[in-house]
């Protein structure tokens, strides 16, 4: 491996610790990033707990799911929710997985997930639910456990960049490893703030026009909050 691909395995590692310090991932859920040198492949954690992901545990899977090289280490059953994402979309370089607490409420009832802040424009034009009843029937464990219901999934994703999962959680796509925290970050900091402000009475949502305009802000400026969480996560080490 070269260094290039030792830093984006780091990046992948803190991203890990990341999403565990800012409440998006407990002791489940997962990220993944395409391998940089074959986009038929990604590079996924060993199936563990996000706060405990090292170096060692990063895996290669192909887009069949199917680990390269295992040496005995157990993968996560969702992995085809990140295999068929890639599979169907070329843009997309990273995948999160998460079942943060507040965006559980918008996949179960008829509210929708809308920008409410500039932090969240990525949000605009409709946030996407998957039923998994649709694809896998009335009984199933609400996982992603099959490459079928991974192409369910994907087709249910789209074009967007983020997604809710009835029932179980949400996924958040980008072109990047910062791009997709970010946006499980303030995915779940918009669902947060959505509730609290349906208390105090109607919400005035930022409308498309906005919301593309503060997405395209805040793209520039990823590194600021990628920084600042890195180093939260540094000082716990």
């Amino acid at each position: 491996m070269n260094d290039h691909d030792h830093e984006l395995i780091d990046d992948l590692v803190t991203a890990n610790h990341i999403l565990y310090h800012e409440g998006v991932v407990d002791g489940f859920g997962h990220i993944s990033v395409r391998h940089p040198a074959r986009p038929d492949r990604f590079l996924l954690s060993r199936s563990i707990a996000p706060a405990t992901v090292a170096a060692d545990d990063i895996m290669e899977f192909d887009l069949d799911g199917n680990p390269v090289d295992a040496r005995g280490r157990k993968p996560y059953l969702e992995r085809f929710i990140h295999s068929e994402v890639y599979r169907a979309r070329a843009d997309v370089q990273a995948v999160v997985h998460n079942h943060s607490p507040a965006v559980i409420p918008f996949g179960v009832t008829g509210a929708r997930l809308r920008p409410i802040s500039h932090m969240s424009g990525f949000l605009a034009g409709g946030v996407p639910n998957f039923e998994i009843r649709d694809a896998g029937g009335p009984a199933t464990d609400m996982l992603i456990r099959t490459p079928q219901l991974g192409v369910a999934f994907a087709r249910t994703l789209g074009g967007a960049a983020f997604a809710l999962m009835r029932g179980h959680g949400a996924v958040a796509v980008g072109d990047s490893i910062r791009q997709v925290v970010y946006r499980a970050v303030y995915a779940e900091q918009n669902a947060r703030l959505q509730m609290e402000a349906l208390r105090l009475g109607d919400i005035n949502f930022l409308n498309d026009a906005e919301a593309a305009g503060a997405d395209a802000a805040n793209y520039v400026n990823m590194d600021r909050p990628w920084e600042l969480w890195k180093r939260r996560v540094a000082r716990e080490r």
